[in-house]
């Protein structure tokens, strides 16, 4: 019913920028919190930043001056820019999204495949 795509993934030089995008469609009523969550290689999945309806933002100690999450309501996206990445930025990304979908009334967890960043010279 909602499907998110992430697009963006790739190698990127220590110390560089990259941007991250996800796109939400099907039959959505409303999207809620969007998210990027990431997984390195033999670590759990865990949250980059958040961001909900207003705008209104929360990161991980991690990302935080680094990276900045912004969304576009009329579009369903959400966006993540990386700057001044790090080898231990180096994972599989995910975009999450809290979304109604148009059949129901109630709110639903979905997940994107995954897209993967890789830092490294």
């Amino acid at each position: 019913q909602v499907r998110l795509v992430e697009s963006g993934g790739g190698l990127v030089q220590p110390g560089g920028s990259h941007r991250l995008s996800c796109a939400a469609s099907g039959n959505i009523f409303r999207i809620g919190a969007m998210a990027w969550y990431r997984q390195a290689p033999g670590k759990q999945r865990e949250l980059v930043a958040r961001i909900i309806r207003d705008g209104s933002t929360n990161y991980a100690d991690s990302a935080k001056g680094r990276f900045t999450i912004s969304r576009d309501n009329a579009k369903n996206t959400v966006t993540l820019q990386m700057n001044s990445l790090k080898p231990d930025d180096t994972a599989v990304y995910y975009c999450n999204a809290d979304a109604i979908p148009g059949t129901s009334s109630r709110s639903y967890g979905y997940w994107g495949q995954g897209t993967q960043v890789t830092v490294s010279s």
